[in-house]
């Protein structure tokens, strides 16, 4: 029987890594500075130059422009460049990649898809996001545990991971094999609950196998009809509410696919913790995130790629129509207070690009700096790591990023990821 060593080895091949005890499976035993021209100091909302961070394990030991260096430390000095914290995504499908997505789920098996999984978790890695919520597997059930558990036990690289396995759905919804022949019964790519005793069941299976967080499609199909948004609710408020105490009272969350009303003000009376895509809120919705802190999560990525790569004319037009809907829709929210975190809804679209989606919410109306305190601080509440990611702070893991330039003037350098640091090790330099 091959050695966990081995296995570990061998995969780090297969991954194109070099694999060593040194490489990416743990911290190095002697302390590392990082220095660079500049360092963000995202609580603050400021660029201090020049930056140093001390990194002993897997962990920040100081920051500062000058930090203390140890007789036995290992300098690594990235020059002209910004050090910040890993990037969080909270809208991930690991187990997603271009193509037609109802054709991948039925056409390549499980293990097919978690191999392809592992992939993507590298890829997002890579890019510097050392943070992830994957927002359901589209029908392959838990296997997403088994990907989080290989990255925490270092077998593979990729971000931290808060999993959700198979979302949640009703019978012809959002994630239904809605377009395909009923007679052959092909599989939707989330699980039934059609009432509030089969939500409870689904929840507590999930939970066994592994979930971190429940995620439930509140809303679906959209629709454009004479320029206005449309969409179809999937549970009521009581429903929602019913799953909302359910997971928590083990201490875990809800999360909703929510472009729109009523599904999204029935999920914010609810109390879940995320209205992710939240195309479009009512003042009252909004009023009720803003009051109880619950998070939109806009996905602009994901629309305008959609939009680039529509199958027809006629289907580029909607796209385009709902991306600007949304675009529209998005100062509104701002300005009424809605808390906002980062998540693109990558794998439709290639794994390892979606900084674009702080580069779309700079476009459609934030700061720089909103945007990055939307990934960084926002993005650390919603996963549940507040104190431990999303700043350069001493006790924090040592979840390190540089990249060229100034990202409070020019957001787009987080594009260009150079470094990556997880938990003390480097990945990428």
């Amino acid at each position: 029987m091959a050695t966990k060593s081995c296995f570990s080895a061998a995969l780090a091949m297969f991954l194109g890594l070099t694999f060593s005890p040194a490489f990416a499976q743990v911290p190095a035993e002697h302390p590392i500075v990082l220095h660079a021209a500049r360092m963000l100091d995202i609580e603050n909302g400021k660029i201090d130059s020049p930056g140093e961070v001390l990194v002993q394990g897997e962990r920040i030991l100081e920051t500062g422009s000058a930090v203390k260096h140890p007789a036995d430390a290992e300098t690594i000095d990235l020059g002209d460049a910004t050090l910040l914290p890993g990037l969080i995504d909270a809208h991930v499908h690991l187990f997603l990649h271009p193509g037609a997505e109802d054709l991948q789920t039925v056409e390549e098996s499980v293990p097919q898809r978690t191999i392809i999984a592992t992939l993507a978790a590298r890829a997002d890695l890579m890019a510097g996001f050392t943070a992830e919520r994957d927002m359901g597997t589209e029908g392959a059930g838990s296997a997403d545990t088994a990907v989080r558990n290989a990255i925490n036990d270092g077998l593979i690289p990729g971000p931290r991971l808060r999993i959700s396995g198979n979302a949640i759905d009703i019978l012809g919804g959002h994630e239904d094999a809605n377009h395909f022949n009923p007679a052959q019964h092909v599989l939707s790519n989330a699980t039934y609950a059609n009432s509030t005793d089969e939500l409870v069941a689904v929840i507590r299976q999930q939970l066994k196998e592994g979930a971190d967080f429940i995620k439930i499609y509140e809303t679906g199909p959209d629709t454009v009809r004479d320029g206005k948004f449309s969409t179809i609710y999937q549970y009521t408020e009581p429903e929602l509410a019913t799953a909302v105490l359910e997971a928590a009272r083990v201490g875990k969350h809800v999360a909703v696919h929510a472009t729109g009303e009523p599904g999204a003000l029935y999920a914010a009376q609810a109390g879940v913790v995320s209205i992710d895509h939240a195309n479009h809120l009512s003042e009252q919705t909004m009023k009720l995130m803003q009051e109880k802190q619950i998070f939109a999560v806009p996905t602009f990525t994901i629309f305008e790629y959609f939009a680039e790569h529509a199958a027809s004319p006629a289907q580029a037009t909607r796209e385009h129509q709902m991306l600007d809907l949304h675009a529209q829709e998005f100062p509104r929210q701002l300005a009424a207070g809605v808390p906002m975190a980062v998540g693109s809804d990558v794998g439709p679209f290639p794994h390892g690009t979606q900084a674009r989606e702080l580069v779309l919410m700079v476009k459609y109306g934030m700061t720089p700096l909103a945007a990055l305190q939307a990934d960084l601080m926002n993005g650390a509440k919603l996963l549940g790591w507040e104190g431990q990611i999303g700043a350069l702070k001493a006790g924090y893991f040592a979840d390190v990023i540089a990249v060229p330039g100034d990202p409070l003037k020019d957001i787009s350098v987080l594009q260009n990821v150079k470094f990556v640091m997880k938990g003390g090790v480097v990945y990428k330099r």
